[in-house]
């Protein structure tokens, strides 16, 4: 089975960067938000997803609690209807035509390849890691 979105062979971002947002879109507050039990409060203001535990061959970093997969493999998001909108406001290298050297970074701690522009429109041809 091919994978139609270059991310859902990836998920580097969401082991890479820690997700925090505003407390006010999860689930105790909007009824389809970010499962509050998912977070940990950062401030009065603001909440961070939860983070597993760092395993080996990770690099140190910390993946997203919500994470299911195995990175640079095959990934998936379990809340992913209901995920925060720093989730749903990232743009993935070249999805939409531009350049994203954050995704570019957070592949590239996970010895991925960069993402190319011609990916989205063919994705069977995904870059394979370093």
């Amino acid at each position: 089975m091919e994978i139609a979105n270059p991310c859902l062979a990836c998920g580097a971002c969401c082991a890479f960067y820690r997700v925090s947002f505003y407390w006010g879109e999860t689930d105790d507050v909007s009824p389809q938000g970010v499962p509050v039990a998912l977070t940990e409060k950062i401030n009065d203001f603001r909440v961070a997803m939860r983070r597993a535990p760092t395993l080996a061959g990770s690099g140190g970093h910390p993946r997203c609690l919500a994470l299911r997969g195995f990175i640079g493999k095959r990934v998936s998001c379990s809340i992913y209807p209901c995920r925060a909108s720093v989730c749903r406001d990232f743009a993935p290298a070249w999805e939409n035509g531009q350049p994203n050297p954050r995704c570019d970074l957070a592949r590239a701690a996970w010895n991925l390849a960069p993402l190319l522009p011609g990916q989205w429109d063919s994705p069977g041809n995904l870059p394979k890691a370093a």
